[in-house]
């Protein structure tokens, strides 16, 4: 079984910095479990806010990360 790579994929103006960071921390990250381990060891640690149920398979987890910053995973 093949796990797909998260992609970062921003919405709106986001600093280069951050997406390059985002992309970083992220890429070796391939289910909902290792997110939420890596949301837990951030400095201050980061909770999911909602889940946004697609269908039945499908879920957007939605993290606020800074006041104007949110990350959305979308999961299947």
């Amino acid at each position: 079984m093949t796990l797909r790579q998260i992609s970062v994929d921003p919405v709106g103006s986001i600093a280069g910095r951050d997406l390059t960071r985002f992309r970083i921390a992220l890429r070796d990250l391939r289910t909902l479990a290792t997110i939420l381990d890596w949301l837990a060891v951030q400095e201050p640690p980061r909770v999911v806010h909602d889940v946004v149920t697609q269908d039945e398979y499908t879920h957007d987890v939605i993290v606020p990360w800074s006041e104007r910053l949110v990350l959305v995973f979308d999961t299947t």
